[in-house]
């Protein structure tokens, strides 16, 4: 017995110096590196064959160990299913051991369909390792006897805390299929502790609902603990029936950095946190510890010669773990480490990523038992650099980073280059395609604008045929502003519904209206408006005022462009909004073809010659440039000086600072006598755009007086007496406009530093305000006729409210200058307008005074705008309503009174008698407390307090509402057989309504008190010219 023992120990030794050859034959070939007669030499075949001897000599000894030590493989415990980790082990002998007792294709007799269902339950059991008939199955068809595996008890507390089971001695199986022997009791005490190659079982507990683990947590922690945690992967083991077993219980690591040398590889995934798998390392005490230092094991010693001998038939899976280990240490230049035998074993057989691959970093520092102190110490910024090869590996490394600066360098600068390009490419696409859209668009309105001229030409040439006949007129009332004055204007809609009254064109029976509207009208409006136009002014008989009526109504139209609904906050001028309305402009071609059009517009725009080239009609208005140059204030300046009128002192065209105070410094000292100097910005209207100083608040002022007195008035006009004046007015005029000039609407601009700059960027004119403390205010509206003559369709005297340079109403007709010598001024304007191209409607503010000096009464032309107004607007609905004619050559009004006596058929009808009334128009009138009356309420309010018209006498009010929503402004008339009753009946009308539709503790925001005590103001001037002139008959 003990010569058979010795042989055997002779076996195995020679086994284990066959495997430290094939080993050592490993790591030679590994460094060979040359070449022979020009060609590489290829290990790759060798290197098969060599693992394929290795793995041969493995088994031999696997074989022979388990024929030694007669024991049964130990399986692992039986997890939980839904853990990944580790798997059930099976039983897995070789396949010569089984025998084949499978019947041939030739030789299986024909089956019953019972025996087939029965024999394909039976490879269903034996098909599915866990069914617990599978062991019967297997042992009556095959005599297979497969051992045990003994489930563990369901009642384990549930817990993380990992439990070290014992080591199990179990029988093992022959290779060769035969039957267990049992191995004598004298016989085990010669062979080695095996117990010791096998893993000791963890038992952990087992959950019946997936429960979370501390690894799935998202984060930059549970993604290194992803990266170093271990996992279970199958090992290749014998085949039973062709299908492969389950595999034997083994660790997976991570895979390795490709490059051992490289620091940041080695380390990859261990500079952040520490693995958990670190922390779970169970302490237990060690069998067979040993030591190295400094990355070297001494092999004399006894602790690791205890460990060889004890593990000498695995050791070539060990010795490879152990050479990586020790590389690691001497690469970090690790003192000392403590090595745990039994770990270092059991990551040996786990580790089959092959030899040409280096283990991780983590998993090869979890068999020390220090491997606190040398995780710390690789862990350690520039470690890696003083060990073994550290000089080229910090070569390398610096290296890699000046040539990945150098490329991210490259990289970057080609990114750049390329963004450049593609920026550059873009814009020129762009720009190529902005010019070829700006030259379309240029030559789009360059067709627009000859059509416009040979259109006007042929209006021109057809103009009085075209006025005797019948004709369409279309209204767009358009306010072709700015777009920066267009967004800062309040309520833009109604103000350009203002002129709704345009509708009374159709007083004339051969005209017929389509009125463009800017926004949608309510039934209520256009009812009322339906209902005022069949109450024409006629004085004829009850018959023939149905006809008129009914025929009034087919003579107007009120279309609201479908664009209204599509730019509801953009505050597009009308004529925009119509030009991208396709439905609109196709239902107004079918209402004019083939009847004699022409376009009434208001502030010229370019889109006016989009539209009316869409229509194919004429404009009568001039072209936009021609207005764009004459419509400012410093263009109005131009034509009156060109047509000869008096103007008050000023200049326009200003455009800088400098400029401003010269120019005004310059006026002020030639115009002593002027009190009060205003400031107008060109492209403004109303009182929206003009500022006021007054020269009393000028300190050097007083002294400049008593040198005009001292010279005279007559030497008062040479330079060289005026220059010390001037000098003075230079030195102090910046500091007195900027503290006491002020805007006259602050709602526009508060203060005179906004002002100013919005006057130098647009330009504008100084003038001098009219030195007098009376002075009155009136406006002239003309028609330009192409045909060349100029007609004067309405003046009137201006009403103010709380600025007193912004007209809100007036009184037709004037009454402060004399017809004739208004007249005369309105055809001088009107004749250096047409000799300047421009045609259509017209309208001229003029101002009038005493002057004080020689008292006679002088009027100023101030203001010109080339467009239609809100004055001649409410003066058609003046006389729509009174059936009047206003002459402005005589300057009165005319009304026809009804025939109350019939006359017989064969007599012929007198004419109607004919008396002068007197009205008061306000087309600006606000009050915010009129949006809470619906307009039916607010008709029956005034009805209830006497406000309305006496179609009989001619005489009462009208009123004019212009949009259903907001309700905030209205337009009224009041007409009366003299002007004191007309202002008394308009103030006492803004009287009733404030007090109906306002409280003590609600007044609202209304412009009726302004206007109220301005029609006292010229109610009291009116009484006083009264008694002046009864004074003086008396005289003559």
């Amino acid at each position: 017995m003990s010569e058979t023992l010795k042989s055997e120990d002779k076996l195995g030794a020679l086994l284990h110096e066959v495997q430290d050859d094939l080993r050592q034959l490993k790591s030679s070939i590994e460094k060979i590196t040359i070449s022979e007669g020009g060609e590489t030499l290829d290990f790759k075949a060798l290197d098969t064959v060599i693992r394929k001897t290795e793995s041969s000599i493995r088994k031999c000894a696997e074989d022979y160990l388990k024929t030694v030590t007669k024991q049964l493989l130990v399986l692992p415990s039986i997890e939980a299913l839904d853990k990944k980790t580790a798997q059930i082990p099976k039983w897995k002998p070789s396949l010569e051991s089984i025998p084949d007792v499978r019947p041939q294709r030739e030789d299986l007799p024909w089956l019953s369909p019972g025996e087939k269902h029965k024999s394909a339950l039976t490879m269903r059991v034996l098909c599915n390792p866990t069914h617990p008939n599978n062991r019967a199955v297997m042992h009556q068809k095959f005599g297979i006897s497969l051992p045990d595996i003994y489930k563990r008890s369901t009642n384990v507390a549930k817990h993380n805390r990992i439990i070290t089971g014992p080591v199990v001695s179990l029988q093992t199986t022959e290779s060769k299929g035969q039957h267990n022997l049992a191995m004598p009791e004298e016989d085990l005490r010669r062979v080695p502790d095996t117990r010791l190659l096998h893993m000791s079982i963890q038992h952990k507990a087992a959950s019946l609902h997936p429960r979370d683990d501390s690894y799935s947590s998202i984060g930059l922690k549970s993604t290194c603990h992803k990266q170093l945690k271990w996992k279970t992967e199958p090992r290749s083991a014998s085949e039973t029936f062709g299908r492969e077993s389950t595999p034997l219980w083994t660790t997976k690591t991570p895979p390795p950095s490709p490059k051992s040398t490289d620091h940041m590889g080695m380390i990859q995934g261990t500079n952040r946190l520490i693995p958990k798998s670190l922390q779970n390392i169970p302490v237990n005490i060690s069998k067979y510890p040993f030591t190295i230092i400094k990355g070297q094991v001494n092999s004399v010693a006894t602790d690791f010669c205890h460990f060889k001998q004890s593990f000498s038939l695995c050791w070539s899976s060990v010795v490879d773990a152990l050479e990586a280990l020790e590389k690691l240490l001497r690469e970090f230049a690790v003192p000392l480490a403590n090595v745990s035998g039994e770990r270092l074993v059991e990551f040996g057989c786990s580790w089959s990523n092959g030899w040409r691959k280096a283990p991780p970093v983590i998993s090869l520092l979890s068999v020390l038992e220090n491997w606190e102190e040398v995780l710390d110490l690789v862990l350690r910024p520039g470690q890696r650099y003083k060990g073994e090869g550290g000089t080229e590996a910090a070569v390398i490394q610096i290296q890699t980073c000046w040539r990945r600066y150098l490329a991210r360098t490259a990289y970057l600068h080609h990114c750049r280059r390329k963004w450049a390009a593609g920026t550059i490419a873009i814009s020129w696409l762009m720009h190529t395609q902005i010019c070829r859209v700006r030259k379309a668009l240029q030559a789009r309105r360059f067709r627009q604008l000859e059509n416009f001229r040979s259109r006007a030409q042929h209006l021109a040439a057809n103009w009085k045929h075209i006025q005797s006949s019948k004709r369409t007129i279309i209204h767009i009332p358009s306010l072709g502003y700015s777009q920066c004055q267009r967004l800062n204007l309040r309520g833009y809609a109604v103000l350009q519904n203002i002129q709704i009254s345009r509708l009374c064109d159709i007083r004339d029976k051969n005209v017929e209206v389509i009125y463009v509207c800017p926004r949608h009208l309510g039934d209520d409006i256009v009812h009322y408006y339906t209902s005022l136009l069949k109450c024409d002014g006629a004085t004829e008989g009850a018959d023939a005022g149905a006809t008129q009526a009914s025929s009034c109504m087919r003579r107007f139209i009120i279309l609201t462009p479908e664009a209204v609904d599509f730019f509801p906050t953009r505050n597009m001028c009308l004529s925009t909004l119509l030009k991208y309305s396709p439905r609109t402009l196709k239902r107004i071609k079918n209402l004019i073809q083939g009847k004699q059009t022409y376009i009434v517009g208001g502030v010229a725009h370019v889109d006016d010659l989009a539209v009316a080239d869409e229509l194919g009609v004429p404009i009568l208005a001039p072209e936009p440039a021609i207005a764009q140059i004459y419509g400012t204030k410093s263009g109005g300046k131009r034509i009156f000086s060109g047509a000869e009128v008096d103007v008050p002192p000023g200049q326009g065209d200003i455009y800088s600072l400098n400029q401003l105070h010269e120019i005004l410094a310059e006026l002020m000292t030639q115009n002593i006598d002027v009190q009060r100097w205003l400031f107008k910005m060109d492209s403004e209207h109303g009182g929206r755009g003009t500022a006021y100083c007054d020269i009393c608040h000028l300190s050097c002022y007083n002294w400049a007086l008593q040198e005009y007195h001292r010279y005279g008035p007559e030497l008062w006009n040479t330079k060289w007496i005026q220059e010390s004046v001037l000098l003075r007015y230079l030195d102090e005029i910046p500091a007195w406009l900027a503290r006491y000039a002020w805007p006259a609407k602050t709602s526009c601009y508060p203060n005179w530093a906004c002002f100013l700059k919005s006057f130098l960027r647009q330009g504008g004119v100084v003038e001098a305000y009219p030195p007098s403390d009376s002075v009155t205010c009136l406006t002239v509206d003309l028609l330009l006729e192409p045909g060349g003559e100029v007609t004067m369709l309405s003046c009137g005297d201006q009403l103010h409210g709380s600025c007193q340079l912004e007209a809100i109403g007036s009184t037709v007709p004037q009454t402060s200058v004399h017809p004739e010598t208004l007249h005369s001024i309105c055809m001088r304007v009107g004749q250096a307008c047409l000799q300047r191209l421009i045609v259509g409607y017209v309208s001229v503010d003029l101002t009038t005074f005493l002057y004080h000096n020689t008292m006679e009464q002088k009027v100023w032309a101030i203001d010109l705008d080339l467009t239609y107004s809100d004055q001649l607007a409410m003066t058609q609905m003046l006389l729509m309503m009174t059936g009047g004619t206003l002459n402005c050559r005589a300057g009165c009004l005319e009304v026809p009174m009804p025939i109350r006596d019939k006359c017989c058929e064969h007599q012929i009808a007198p004419k109607p008698p004919v008396i002068n009334r007197y009205a008061v128009v306000g087309s600006h009138l606000f009050h915010s407390n009129l949006s809470m009356l619906y307009h039916n309420v607010f008709f029956m309010m005034c009805k209830a307090h006497g406000i309305g018209f006496n179609m009989k006498k001619k005489q009462g009010t009208v009123f004019a509402p212009y949009d259903s929503s907001e309700r905030c402004s209205i337009g009224m008339i009041t007409i009366a057989e003299d002007l004191q009753g007309a202002l008394v009946t308009f103030a006492r009308n803004l009287s009733v309504i404030h007090q109906e539709i306002s409280s003590s503790k609600m007044q609202g925001e209304t412009n009726f008190k302004e206007l109220i005590k301005d029609i006292e103001d010229v109610l009291q001037m009116t009484v006083q010219n009264k008694m002046r002139a009864v004074d003086d008959k008396p005289a003559t």
